[in-house]
């Protein structure tokens, strides 16, 4: 039986690990459940499991989750220590799906205890991309992609020789408005672009995948899991969402991964790994689907990708910073402070001026100067949002 904890369970990639999980009880023995503040959920899912512990990481909720589990037997905890206590307990394999930069130090004390992780948090790579792959060599855990991009480049390459890789192309739905004229785009509202045409998601993934952003984040991702050459990786708009990735090869091939706007497959696909086992995902009728769509993404329409490029060319520090900035100009555009345009502005605005400063440059990456970093980039966009706000 394989020892298996979810880091961010509460979400909608942790439901669809949970639901495939309770597909199969008995092969599984649930060690620990984290989420947010939808306690009723994570009670609920860790009873269903049986899971040792379940973790809120907000600590003024944790008599809220010991009432709820009361006499289920399942440990209660609470907090940013208990997370990680949670991560470093003994698994098998370990899905980290907490969104955001909070998802690195939980995921990091996974592979310390030589777990195979499951990676959904892109953040973890973005931010601190050679320290999470040192960590994995150094520990001999495995680190698995579950972002459906990556986990389609990586099963294309499966038995493939990499130097003969010349191009990875990354698709994209182009979310909510990608067929809005680029003129109206500054005045979309937060309802507006939380409607994600294809997949059902949060509403910040929802929000990126209309700025690009999460896009821009999965191709720095793309740069530190596989390690391909920045030039080399390309986003292609595709407006149905079947074709997840395009490996380009030296003799002139494409070959594609192609399947439903389903995470379940990506999901399943590194639970099982390195099987392949039948998944309840629907099987595509491509003569009823009949077109696939592809166009070239407008930078000037979806400028973080274009950001996205400065910070793999920058390397160090630059991640940790384009994240945070990234995540406090979401955070200020869904309270109404900065239009939707002037998101990448704001991110631009906060990378120029944090790489300015010498602690920015050199030196080993480690979790205290990432996490350093990151408060500073907040700091920075929260000063400019304001400033943006008063005029």
């Amino acid at each position: 039986m394989r020892r298996v904890s979810i880091l961010g369970a509460t979400g909608s990639i942790g439901q669809s690990t949970i639901d495939l999980i309770a597909r199969a009880p008995d092969d599984y023995d649930v060690v620990a459940l984290t989420g947010g503040q939808n306690i009723a959920r994570l009670a609920a899912d860790a009873r269903a499991l049986r899971a040792e512990v379940a973790v809120t990481a907000d600590e003024a909720l944790l008599p809220e989750l010991r009432a709820a589990l009361a006499g289920s037997g399942v440990e209660a905890a609470a907090g940013r220590a208990a997370l990680i206590e949670a991560a470093a307990r003994e698994a098998h394999w370990v899905m980290s799906a907490i969104v955001g930069a909070a998802g690195l130090a939980p995921g990091l004390k996974a592979l310390e205890q030589g777990a195979t992780l499951a990676l959904a948090n892109k953040e973890s790579l973005v931010t601190a991309g050679p320290l999470v792959m040192e960590t994995a060599r150094r520990h001999g855990a495995r680190l698995l992609p579950v972002d459906s991009e990556h986990s389609a480049i990586f099963q294309v390459l499966a038995g493939a020789d990499a130097a003969s890789v010349t191009r990875v192309i990354i698709t994209a739905s182009g979310g909510a408005l990608r067929d809005w004229p680029l003129a109206r785009l500054a005045g979309a509202t937060v309802a507006e672009a939380s409607c994600h045409p294809n997949w059902e998601m949060g509403q910040r993934i929802t929000i990126d995948s209309a700025s690009m952003f999460n896009k821009a984040l999965e191709m720095i991702e793309a740069r530190e899991f596989f390690g391909f050459d920045p030039a080399r990786i390309e986003v292609l708009i595709h407006p149905q969402s079947l074709v997840h990735a395009l490996v380009g090869f030296a003799d002139g091939g494409l070959i594609a991964h192609v399947g439903p706007p389903d995470m379940r497959h990506a999901i399943g696909y590194a639970l099982h790994w390195p099987e392949r086992r039948a998944l309840p995902v629907a099987a595509l009728d491509l003569a009823a689907v009949g077109t696939l769509e592809f166009r070239a993404p407008c930078e000037t329409r979806y400028p973080a990708l274009r950001l996205a490029r400065a910070v793999m060319d920058e390397g160090g520090l630059a991640g940790a910073i384009f994240n945070a900035a990234k995540e406090r100009a979401l955070d200020h555009f869904i309270a109404g402070r900065i239009g939707f345009m002037a998101m990448a502005p704001l991110v631009e605005t906060v990378l120029e001026r944090l790489l300015a400063l010498p602690e920015a440059r050199g030196g080993t990456l480690t979790l205290d100067r990432v996490a350093h970093m990151d408060h500073l980039a907040r700091q920075c966009a929260d000063q400019v949002a304001r400033r943006n706000e008063q005029g």
